[in-house]
């Protein structure tokens, strides 16, 4: 069976987006499809360079839209911003639907982003992480640690009690009751407190809280790669001064550090904003010309 060309593939795209983004719906289709477009590569581009991608975002748009490869640039790196694409396919489609969003769910989109194929049983790909896992930290120009991460065992458990208030977010979201910001803080400090997966929960979060936002009808919010210093600070400060979660603890405790983090998601709702309005300031452009 032949693979649709690759506008056939963006017009199914948008079509899923436009189904429940409704604010999509004061665009023309071309200027409507265009944003998407924007919206998926930056969405790409930031979030896979936090990781330690080199493709510039106009690289990134060259594999995308393109297929290219990109000369000296690791093929590992084409590699993850075309499953971070496919992943974005995956959260559109998980926000048609009122059904739970299901362990199923979360490791199908863990084996979009993690696109190497490495067979490694302590390395899994599409399940819950099997050995511990940290990070190194640099605060207050010192280095250290950050080992605070759940402990395997406790996996399960942690995630069911995120994937409640999953749940909750997305039912508000329906009801129009939705916080969007403090939603997407919640949920993505939840998740990179538990660390569930071996690799890759750093794009997990960005992906998955953005559900109950999408589901609102709202765009996403974008973590920008200049912010990148803050935003790791503002977590890791966090969740060091925390300690590692256990079940039946709150997963999410608030305090000044939190607080920190919750401001600094307020601010990166504006990334995708400033992509709405330019694309605003084109209709408008043009519904005058049409009067004209």
């Amino acid at each position: 069976m032949r693979r649709p060309r690759w506008g056939a593939r963006l017009a199914q795209r948008t079509a899923a987006a436009a189904m429940f983004l409704s604010f999509l719906n004061e665009f023309d289709r071309d200027l409507r499809d265009a944003f998407l477009e924007k919206l998926r590569l930056h969405w790409t581009h930031h979030s896979t360079a936090l990781e330690g991608n080199t493709l510039t975002l106009g690289e990134t748009h060259a594999v995308l839209s393109q297929g290219l490869t990109i000369a000296g640039k690791p093929l590992a790196h084409h590699l993850e911003v075309v499953g971070h694409s496919r992943a974005i396919d995956l959260v559109y489609r998980l926000c048609q639907t009122d059904t739970d969003i299901a362990e199923a769910d979360l490791f199908a989109l863990h084996r979009a982003v993690q696109t190497e194929v490495v067979v490694d049983i302590y390395q899994p790909v599409g399940a819950w992480k099997v050995e511990p896992n940290s990070a190194a930290v640099v605060l207050d120009g010192r280095t250290g640690t950050n080992d605070t991460y759940a402990l395997p065992r406790e996996v399960p458990a942690l995630m069911e009690t995120w994937r409640s208030r999953l749940r909750d977010l997305l039912d508000a979201a329906r009801r129009g009751g939705l916080d969007p910001v403090a939603g997407f803080a919640w949920l993505h400090a939840g998740f990179v407190r538990v660390h569930p997966f071996a690799d890759g929960n750093g794009r997990m979060a960005r992906l998955v809280a953005n559900l109950p936002v999408l589901r609102a009808g709202l765009p996403p919010l974008l973590v920008p790669m200049g912010r990148r210093v803050e935003y790791v600070e503002a977590l890791a400060r966090w969740q060091l001064g925390i300690g590692r979660p256990r079940p039946g603890d709150d997963l999410v405790p608030e305090n000044a550090d939190y607080r920190r983090f919750l401001d600094l998601c307020r601010e990166f709702a504006r990334e995708a904003e400033e992509l709405i309005d330019e694309t605003r300031q084109r209709q408008a452009a043009r519904d005058r010309e049409s009067r004209g």
